[in-house]
């Protein structure tokens, strides 16, 4: 079962989703309903809601890129850690997960608002569970994955 503490430090975020906590909690129920691979641990992550100021800057300080960007994942384990992790612990925290407002909020609508936000925070989570997307068969492993997850929200 999969578990998200969900931190806006951006009250803009409100104009979207009126209450991002309670958003998050309603897509991760659905998920952890489909979702059966991990149903007897209790995975944690932290998705924080912010903008393009903030993100530039944790961007500049872990990634030494001076720039704004989409989405950042902070993943505790990379997929090997993880695997013996999952075997040994009943409970284990995966990392964080930054999403920023100012690169989903000009959407046209609030649907399409709504499928890119959970494209993004879906995209940091499957990066907490050790995907990347360096490689090109990677890429494929992860982009497969995210959609999966992605079909488990509706």
């Amino acid at each position: 079962m999969i578990k998200i503490n969900t931190i806006s430090n951006d009250d803009n975020w409100k104009r979207y989703l009126k209450n991002p906590n309670t958003f998050i909690q309603n897509k991760i129920n659905k998920f952890n309903k489909k979702f059966k691979k991990y149903k007897k641990n209790i995975l944690l992550c932290t998705l924080v809601l912010t903008d393009s100021n903030e993100i530039r800057k944790l961007n500049k300080n872990f990634r030494k890129k001076n720039k704004t960007t989409d989405v950042l994942s902070f993943p505790f384990y990379t997929k090997k850690e993880f695997k013996k992790k999952i075997k040994m612990n009943k409970e284990i925290y995966l990392g964080d997960i930054i999403v920023n407002l100012n690169k989903i909020k000009n959407k046209e609508n609030k649907n399409h608002f709504i499928t890119e936000f959970n494209k993004l925070w879906i995209h940091g989570l499957t990066h907490l569970f050790g995907y990347d997307h360096k490689k090109d068969l990677d890429f494929l492993k992860m982009t497969k994955m995210e959609k999966k997850f992605i079909s488990y929200l509706n």
